[in-house]
């Protein structure tokens, strides 16, 4: 009964193309009946409370201000796909889950939340990938950098200061 039942359906299966033609015309993507746009609507009607928003935009900074002052006033600083608790990349989770073994203070930003803030830190750090790690304002690199660094002991030295300081303000 099974086996009769999993054939009729591997012959159901089969009668359906194996490949859709898709087509990618200016920002989307068309595939057979299924449209998947790429770019943000520009359509007046729409209400304001359902326009994509940037939480960047709002501060009165530039990007290249907001990648530099994070730089500049968080000790260990990644920009990563996802956040630390919630990784959406391999990479993102190796370098968190690397700085974690140091229990240092670890501040991050999401860089899938606004393509804008990718490229100012692209700038910023003439880094081409992310994750993206900064230690006491130097850019260090990313997450096969930082576990080499693991691996060497380096990196323990490099983050024993800001360890011991956060040890020092509990």
């Amino acid at each position: 009964m099974a086996r009769s039942l999993s054939q009729m359906m591997l012959k159901r299966f089969a009668a359906y193309p194996l490949a859709r033609s898709s087509a990618i015309t200016s920002r989307s993507i068309h595939q057979g009946e299924v449209r998947y746009s790429t770019s943000v609507p520009s359509d007046p009607d729409t209400h304001e409370d359902f326009r994509p928003t940037s939480k960047l935009e709002s501060s009165g900074l530039s990007l290249e201000n907001i990648v530099e002052q994070d730089v500049k006033d968080n000790p260990v600083m990644i920009y990563m796909k996802g956040v630390p608790d919630l990784p959406r990349c391999g990479f993102s989770s190796l370098a968190v889950r690397v700085l974690k073994e140091y229990n240092a203070p670890i501040s991050a930003r999401n860089i899938l939340e606004d393509p804008e803030l990718k490229n100012a830190v692209k700038a910023f750090s003439h880094w081409p990938t992310f994750p993206q790690i900064f230690i006491n304002g130097e850019f260090i690199g990313g997450s096969d950098i930082i576990l080499n660094m693991h691996q060497s002991g380096e990196l323990k030295e490099k983050l024993k200061t800001i360890v011991n300081n956060q040890g020092k303000e509990e």
